[in-house]
């Protein structure tokens, strides 16, 4: 059974940072490129950060320069720094295998000025 739990979400002031944690379990984690996803209130789940399995990262131009994705193949786990926060990264933030559609329950960041 595939379970994604996301955690380290919060409440922060803006400028703050948050480390997120994705532990995964049931997937051949070392096989699947990851991603961290975000869904603000009333907008769409947008791709905000991918790593693959040789540990090359792409970010989305509106995180690019403050988020850091990366992941331990031994824990199984993906991790997504976030410095410099803005109000608009408030969002429930999720990951998952970028390739798959399995969705955990998302942990919740809120930024406020």
């Amino acid at each position: 059974q595939v379970q994604l739990v996301e955690s380290g979400g919060g409440v922060v002031q803006a400028g703050g940072s948050l480390r997120l944690s994705c532990a995964t379990s049931g997937i051949m984690f070392r096989i699947n490129h990851m991603g961290w996803y975000r869904q603000a209130p009333g907008k769409q789940r947008e791709l905000i950060a991918t790593i693959t399995i040789f540990g090359h990262a792409d970010y989305a131009d509106s995180v690019k320069g403050r988020f850091t994705i990366s992941r331990d193949n031994d824990e199984h786990t993906v991790y997504l720094q976030m410095n410099s926060l803005k109000p608009e990264d408030t969002a429930v933030y999720y990951c998952k295998p970028t390739l798959a559609d399995y969705w955990g329950q998302g942990t919740q960041v809120t930024v406020s000025s």
